[in-house]
């Protein structure tokens, strides 16, 4: 499954069947038109004269049609760029979905919770979109936890160093990073983070190295804090120490 989802730019130069299909329906439509155009000239029927009778009538679809065409050039800039391809893993509109279809006018996106979803082609080109797949599958999966001030710091290191090495999920070619990233209200907080090959199942993994994670603290008597506070009670009238 790893291999399957490791991407190469070779393969990224490779046209899919979804793409070629959508160029060639392109190439269709540009083609009937100008084989319209065509016949209504051998006709003998003026063009210049039809396109001025209906130049009210183009003004009122244009504007009616104005998110369609919208659409479709959208479409076109996204086939040629090539930025986006079916089966890449994105982050639009704040969730992540794999595209499985990117035609003309819209995409068909399918999310974690396999729900299908179909978007604009506009809105993918106007908006910041994050591809996990551009260049390569590779993800860098984080996870957070605060352990007790009366923890040895350096063991906090080593456990959390260890648990990022054993990790079956982890990406062979790159080593996890632990960093201390904050001395909060109740605990010490620690980030890390490992690089895996398939983004798509970076719930599943974080979920495994958690778990982990609870078991060598468990195993080597490191207390994950919780959020904790001092309530003093002082006696009425009883003085206040200000020093």
């Amino acid at each position: 499954a790893k291999a399957a989802t490791t991407r190469t730019l070779a393969a990224r130069d490779t046209i899919d069947p979804g793409s070629a299909r959508a160029i060639a329906r392109l190439v269709q439509y540009f083609v009937l038109i100008v084989g319209l155009g065509v016949a209504i000239q051998t006709l003998g029927v003026d063009l210049t004269t039809l396109f001025a009778a209906g130049a009210f009538l183009a003004v009122g679809v244009g504007i009616a049609m104005q998110g369609v065409a919208q659409n479709f050039v959208a479409g076109v800039s996204l086939l040629m760029e090539r930025a986006i391809k079916p089966d890449d893993i994105l982050m639009i509109d704040g969730r992540v979905v794999r595209i499985t279809r990117l035609g003309v006018r819209a995409a068909v996106a399918r999310t974690r919770d396999e729900e299908d979803l179909i978007i604009p082609n506009a809105l993918m080109a106007q908006q910041i979109v994050t591809n996990y797949t551009l260049h390569d599958s590779l993800y860098r999966l984080r996870t957070t936890v605060g352990v007790a001030y009366e923890s040895a710091i350096d063991r906090v290191f080593q456990v959390l160093h260890e648990v990022g090495m054993q990790s079956p999920d982890r990406d062979a070619a790159h080593d996890p990073r632990v960093l201390l990233t904050e001395f909060g209200d109740s605990s010490i907080n620690f980030d890390i983070s490992i690089w895996i090959e398939d983004s798509w199942v970076a719930p599943v993994a974080k979920s495994r190295l958690n778990h982990a994670i609870w078991r060598a603290f468990k195993d080597n008597g490191i207390t994950i804090a919780f959020p904790q506070m001092d309530v003093h009670l002082d006696r009425p009238g009883t003085p206040q120490d200000n020093s």
